[in-house]
């Protein structure tokens, strides 16, 4: 694909990201866009919830949230290793959960699983591609560490905004 076309789509998407200010709105978003980019079949984008240690997805397309701790599965080890894991035979891979497929019908073929950093290069989340034909390479995972740079800003800010909202909420009914 010509770069120029690329950088258009990525700064039209941006621009588009920028419309929706909470987590529910922005994560189909980049669902479809990092799908589209990549001809991966799903996308999960999971947020860490470091008081609790969970991470967290209400975004596995066509699925309810998926919450697990986040020392388990392909998402846990990704955090653990603070860098990308490209799994091509996730079913004989001892870090693979396949109690999640289990549970969402999924039958995952491959994973590239990219973490994703805050401004002060804390892990607050997971990027997630599976099943995409042929698997993943290097060159996929390059691109897929630059897209999670691209997203964190949003994403830090949307959680941020996503907690006000829940404090604020607590706050008026309290009342």
């Amino acid at each position: 694909m010509d770069s120029h076309l690329t950088f258009k789509k990525l700064a039209d998407f941006g621009r588009a990201l920028l419309t929706k200010p909470t987590l529910s709105e922005g994560l189909p978003l980049i669902s479809e866009y990092a799908k589209g980019v990549s001809g991966a079949q799903r996308c999960s984008i999971f947020i860490r919830n470091a008081a609790n240690k969970t991470l967290w997805t209400t975004l596995a397309d066509e699925t309810d949230t998926i919450t697990i701790h986040e020392n388990d599965g392909i998402a846990g080890h990704t955090i653990k290793e603070g860098k990308p894991l490209l799994i091509n035979d996730p079913y004989h891979d001892e870090r693979f959960l396949p109690s999640v497929d289990d549970k969402t019908g999924f039958v995952t073929e491959n994973i590239a699983s990219i973490p994703i950093f805050d401004s002060g290069r804390r892990i607050i989340g997971v990027f997630q591609l599976l099943n995409k034909p042929n698997g993943f390479s290097s060159d996929d995972s390059k691109s897929m560490i630059f897209f999670a740079h691209y997203i964190s800003t949003y994403l830090e800010l949307a959680i941020s905004f996503d907690h006000q909202g829940s404090l604020l909420r607590k706050e008026t009914h309290g009342h």
